[in-house]
């Protein structure tokens, strides 16, 4: 089992989106841990798009990652990560396909609706940077036996 963050991004809030996206990764098995809303900083903009700060559209990121509060999550299941970023879909909503979060709610590469940790190892730091720790409640709820074979839970 792993954790992964996911931002519900200003383009999801200001849409009234969150409630549909929330519900779809409950609905899919995943559990939330950890989930706040918070207005991102400069500083922790600039910490979590390091690698873009040297880029011409930061500028209009960092715009539009402060346009509203967003919702930060902590999922957690089996192959989390790899699960979130196959339900968002591709970065490009124009791209994404139907079915997925940003194919369905998305026309755009930048207000694509929502951040999905791309790997275990950025989860692991990107939960750092937006979670403290006494903010993600492990717990396991007891559908996890009518959603996961025995073995899967190991």
């Amino acid at each position: 089992m792993e954790t992964t963050l996911v931002i519900l991004k200003p383009s999801a809030i200001l849409h009234g989106y969150a409630g549909q996206i929330i519900n779809r990764f409950q609905q899919k098995g995943l559990v939330i841990h950890g989930i706040k809303m918070m207005q991102l900083s400069d500083e922790l903009l600039r910490e979590h798009y390091a690698h873009l700060v040297d880029r011409p559209f930061f500028p209009d990121l960092m715009k539009s990652m402060q346009a509203s509060p967003v919702i930060v999550m902590a999922l957690w299941g089996k192959d989390a990560v790899e699960v979130v970023r196959m339900m968002t879909g591709a970065t490009n909503g124009r791209k994404a396909l139907p079915g997925t979060i940003r194919g369905d709610f998305s026309m755009s590469g930048q207000e694509n609706i929502v951040h999905a940790s791309d790997s275990l190892e950025n989860a692991e730091i990107e939960l750092r940077r937006f979670f403290k720790p006494e903010e993600i409640l492990h717990y396991e709820p007891t559908f996890l036996n009518y959603t996961y074979e025995p073995a899967e839970l190991l």
